[in-house]
């Protein structure tokens, strides 16, 4: 039995393991800042630098918590910008990934770029607006607290995660610069993606000439669509038939 099959059989029966909710929360959306709408409901890129999406999340070292902005083209998956910092504060001050992101794009710029997140206190800030509006990037955010609204940016921080940083714990945070900028690029240059047709996001960013087609299953649904059969048991001898 192949993978595919496996986890069909698996999702028939409701015995695929989902992942659990995070404790650390990185949102903040409690302030006074001005809060945008969701623009980008329904819309799917069809080229690069058409919508970015970013997120925080967090990362756990051997004795304190280092906090990730990656800013990731929806259409290549590649992630253009990147930062890492000892806390909240430092993220939202330097706005760091985002001007990592806004030094790679071509010197013709992007036509209508769009950059979609969720309503924290990071991304409603004055100076962080501030640049997107400077540089003529549409502003979109999420409007509630469901991450399907930014689902690929969470998508990005689960693989980063998971697959790279699981087990990296490092000392401070001149080490976890480093491990993030090898991470980065491992995952530009050489992690294949079922969404852009097993290719790598560096490979679809670079040349936009490259038909993508998304090869990956959606195994959890919402309602079975495989029916059980039905089971009598016969009272006396205990016997179950199909």
């Amino acid at each position: 039995m192949g993978r595919d099959a496996l986890f069909d059989l698996l999702a028939v029966h409701g015995l695929l393991v989902r992942k659990k909710r995070r404790t650390t929360i990185t949102t903040n959306s409690k302030h006074w800042f001005r809060r945008y709408p969701n623009l980008v409901r329904g819309f799917t890129p069809c080229g690069i630098n058409q919508l970015w999406v970013s997120d925080i999340t967090y990362w756990k070292a051997k004795q304190q918590f280092f906090y990730i902005s990656f800013i990731t083209d929806a259409y290549s998956r590649k992630i253009v910008g990147y930062s890492v910092a000892e806390n909240m504060e430092s993220v939202h001050c330097r706005a760091q990934a985002l001007k990592i992101a806004l030094c790679g794009l071509r010197p013709q710029g992007h036509f209508k770029l769009t950059h979609h997140s969720d309503r924290g206190l990071q991304y409603c800030s004055n100076s962080y607006v501030q640049l997107l509006n400077e540089n003529n990037i549409t502003i979109s955010m999420t409007e509630n607290g469901d991450p399907l609204e930014n689902a690929l940016a969470e998508r990005i921080n689960g693989i980063i995660k998971d697959e790279y940083l699981q087990f990296c714990k490092p000392a401070n945070i001149i080490e976890a610069k480093a491990i993030l900028k090898r991470t980065v690029k491992l995952y530009n240059q050489q992690r294949p993606h079922m969404s852009i047709g097993n290719l790598t996001p560096e490979q679809i960013h670079c040349n936009i000439n490259l038909k993508t087609e998304k090869l990956w299953k959606n195994y959890y649904h919402s309602k079975p669509n495989f029916e059980h059969p039905k089971i009598t048991v016969n009272k006396k001898t205990h016997l179950y038939n199909l």
